[in-house]
């Protein structure tokens, strides 16, 4: 490193001459210490004091001024922006003894964790993500947020856009869906964002991303990106199907929870998660999720009613086919000319399904019509029903299908 620091030197002293290596030295520099101390550097490793570097040094002394005919530069998003700025807020999950240590491999996927202590009584902060306030009723203000942020919380705080930290009550959460619903006191609320139809959303449309990136130490932070697919399809960890928003706007650990907002500042989803690598290890950039709006009023409305989420179910114990090894299919005395469908491996007593008529060995090929080959859309097209209703689920038994009238239960 000393050799080249000294060759760099002599270099420029043969050629101190050459306005070109000056410029070339004032960009690394500046770029490392700030355009102010690069010059005065230049000149100094330069040892070159003539009449036009005086002349330079004239000017680069004189006072900076600010014009007065400066361009504010706002945008449509930056008038989104600031119609849900305030409705935003930092979501801390609490628990005693503190947790992971931040310096964890885990804190690179979750949220943000805090040192852990040794005291068992004190609440610490275990890990931090966004939330957005959208419904201020009954002396309360209703903050929807994801599940996994508040996931396994002995309490929850929240920090308002003003930087006040407050408590905040669990009102109901679902992890199925991963939202959760926390409530405040009405006090607090400044503003309150309102949500748009997700339906309506065009691949190509702007779009930003607020909340707490790593945490509250950035909150309030806003990027901004397009929709890349209004509607994509991913299978969950809890093995639904569930259709997302694509953005490629940038999400990172602590954005969980926060809204995705258009131009009309209005929330059209809840970020939730981002895809960082293929499954092959490939590293992937600009690939954030989020929960369609329309998705996330009727679950919280139900959990601000209710607690918790009713979802229909049949009551049958089931793995798909394809994940059955063909040696054993025969022992379970599954036809052969079968190539896809769900296995019932048993039926409840006095379930959905044993009322209908469902039998162990039957094989679910259909619902309504539509084909069902895994146990994950089996339940998306059962949780798009509701509790009461009843599907024709059809099932190959020795060979034949047979159509059964199913009432659907609550779980």
């Amino acid at each position: 490193m000393e050799n080249k620091n000294n060759e760099r030197i002599q270099n420029n002293s043969r050629k101190k001459n050459n306005p070109l290596v000056k410029t070339a030295i004032v960009g690394v520099v500046a770029g490392l210490l700030g355009g102010g101390v690069s010059y005065a550097g230049l000149a100094a490793v330069n040892g070159d004091f003539n009449t036009t570097n005086t002349a330079q040094t004239t000017v680069s002394s004189s006072s900076a001024k600010l014009s007065k005919t400066s361009a504010k530069t706002s945008s449509a998003m930056t008038t989104a922006y600031n119609d849900v700025k305030g409705a935003v807020v930092s979501v801390i999950n609490l628990k005693y003894g503190g947790g992971q240590s931040s310096s964890s491999l885990s804190s690179l996927f979750g949220e943000r964790s805090s040192e852990s202590d040794s005291s068992s009584k004190k609440l610490q902060t275990y890990a931090e993500g966004s939330g957005v306030i959208y419904m201020k009723s009954n002396g309360k203000g209703y903050i929807v947020t994801n599940n996994h942020v508040i996931s396994g919380a002995d309490a929850v705080q929240v920090m308002l856009q003003n930087g006040k930290t407050i408590d905040a009550k669990v009102v109901g959460k679902d992890s199925t869906t991963d939202l959760a619903v926390l409530s405040i006191d009405a006090k607090y609320v400044t503003q309150v964002a309102q949500f748009g139809n997700s339906k309506s959303l065009q691949a190509g449309q702007t779009v930003i991303a607020v909340g707490s990136p790593l945490g509250s130490e950035y909150a309030s932070t806003v990027t901004q990106g397009i929709i890349s697919a209004p509607a994509r399809m991913i299978t969950t960890s809890s093995g639904i199907q569930q259709s997302v928003i694509q953005t490629d706007a940038a999400i990172n650990p602590g954005n969980s929870g926060g809204p995705l907002v258009n131009s009309a500042g209005q929330v059209i989803g809840i970020n939730s998660m981002k895809l960082a690598q293929s499954s092959d290890g490939t590293s992937v950039e600009g690939m954030g999720f989020a929960i369609p709006a329309n998705e996330v009023v009727n679950i919280v409305n139900q959990l601000v009613k209710k607690g918790k989420i009713t979802r229909p179910q049949l009551g049958v114990k089931v793995i798909a086919l394809s994940n059955i090894p063909s040696a054993y299919r025969s022992q379970l005395g599954i036809e052969s000319s079968l190539k896809s469908g769900i296995y019932v491996d048993s039926v409840t007593r006095n379930s959905a399904a044993a009322r209908a008529g469902m039998k162990a060995k039957d094989v679910i090929t259909k619902v309504n019509g539509k084909s069902v080959s895994d146990v994950a859309s089996l339940h998306t097209i059962l949780y798009a029903h509701k509790v009461g209703d009843t599907v024709t689920v059809t099932v190959n038994r020795n060979d034949k299908n047979v159509n059964l009238k199913v009432t659907l239960e609550a779980n």
